[in-house]
C-alpha cells in the first residue's frame, strides 16, 4: 500500500502567483514529477483522484490551477451548465504565453524539488490535455499523456483562438500518447485525423489509441465515466510513464 501525501505550494509566475496542488509518495525517496492539467473546472474531486492515483504509483503530481489570474486560489467550478459557461468563458479569455508561463513554472518546480529525480512528464484532460500537448514542448519532458485534447483541431485554444501548437508540433521530442474517444462531440474524426496526420508529418514517438467513449470518460462523476475505458487507458498512460519517467 502507497500511502500518499498532498499539500499546496504557490508558484510565481508573469501574471502572479499560481496555487498548485501537490501530491506525492509519503515515503521518503525521491520520485519522478509529473505535471497533471485540469478540465476547465480546475482541481475538481475527480481531478485530486486522478492525482492521488498517478501518486501512489511512486510520482509527484503537481496538478495548478489553471485559472490562478481570474478565479481566488481554491476555486473549484462545478459541473454544471454555469461551471461549463464560466470554464469556456477563460479559456479563450487568457492568453496562450500565460498557459506556456504557467506550465514552465511546474516543470521548473518538479526538476528541482529535492525529493524529485529531475525527471519530468505531463498529462492532462480536456483542455488540459491541451495544455499537456503544448507543454511536451519544453525540452526536458520526457513523456506526456493527453485525453481527448480540445481545441487543437480548430487552432481555438486562449485569447484570440488562434493557437499555434499543430505548427509546433515538431518541438514534441518526448513520447507522446494521445486517447481519444470516437464518440466525443467535440473533436470529430476529421479533426483527430488532422492531428494524426500532423504528428506523423513531423515524426512524433507517438502512441495513438481510439476508445468507443464518449468525451470525459475518464473522469469518475457524471454519466459519460466509463470505468473500463479509465482503467485500460489509464494503464496505458502509467506504462508510458514507468518507460519514460521511472526507468528511463
Amino acid at each position: 500500500m502507497v500511502i500518499v501525501d498532498n499539500e499546496y505550494v504557490e508558484l510565481e509566475t508573469p501574471t502572479g502567483p499560481m496555487r498548485t496542488h501537490i501530491l506525492r509518495p509519503a515515503a521518503a525517496g525521491k520520485y519522478p514529477g509529473i505535471l497533471l492539467f485540469s478540465e476547465i473546472f480546475q482541481i475538481t474531486a475527480p481531478v485530486r483522484r486522478l492525482a492521488a492515483q498517478l501518486a501512489g504509483h511512486g510520482y509527484i503530481v503537481a496538478a495548478p490551477e489553471i485559472y490562478h489570474e481570474y478565479e481566488p486560489a481554491g476555486t473549484v467550478l462545478a459541473y454544471d451548465q454555469a461551471g461549463s459557461d464560466r470554464g469556456n468563458e477563460l479559456k479563450t479569455t487568457k492568453p496562450i504565453s500565460a498557459y506556456d508561463a504557467d506550465a514552465r513554472a511546474v516543470l521548473e518546480h518538479l526538476a528541482s524539488r529535492e525529493d524529485g529525480t529531475g525527471r519530468v512528464g505531463v498529462m492532462g484532460i480536456c483542455i488540459g490535455g491541451h495544455l499537456a500537448f503544448r507543454a511536451a514542448m519544453n525540452e526536458q519532458v520526457r513523456g506526456t499523456v493527453c485525453f481527448y485534447a480540445t481545441d487543437i483541431h480548430k487552432r481555438s485554444l486562449g485569447a484570440g483562438m488562434n493557437d499555434n501548437s499543430l505548427e509546433r508540433a515538431g518541438d514534441i521530442k518526448g513520447e507522446l500518447l494521445m486517447a481519444w474517444g470516437r464518440q466525443d462531440p467535440h473533436i470529430s474524426t476529421e479533426g483527430r485525423m488532422m492531428i494524426l496526420n500532423r504528428l506523423n508529418e513531423v515524426g512524433t514517438k507517438l502512441n495513438w489509441h481510439e476508445v468507443n467513449g464518449a468525451h470525459a470518460f475518464l473522469r469518475d462523476e457524471g454519466v459519460r465515466f466509463d470505468p473500463e475505458l479509465a482503467r485500460s487507458t489509464m494503464g496505458l498512460a502509467l506504462d508510458l510513464f514507468h518507460r519514460t519517467l521511472a526507468v528511463g
